[in-house]
């Protein structure tokens, strides 16, 4: 099993967060357990090549 950093806040009554790997595709929950496995299909979704033109974040050494 592989682990993915994530960014959350919260707003209001809501958990929002993203993976750091997918900035663009947020999602949110109303508890943390809830937002982390909404990243979880996120993730799926997003790594599967099912989805066409899906941006990255990625590093580099120079």
């Amino acid at each position: 099993m592989d682990t993915k950093r994530f960014v959350f806040y919260r707003e209001d009554d809501m958990f929002v967060g993203w993976l750091e790997e997918y900035p663009d595709y947020k999602t949110q929950g109303e508890t943390l357990e809830e937002l982390q496995d909404n990243l979880r299909d996120i993730y799926r979704e997003l790594s599967s090549g099912e989805i066409p033109c899906v941006r990255q974040t990625g590093e580099l050494t120079v």
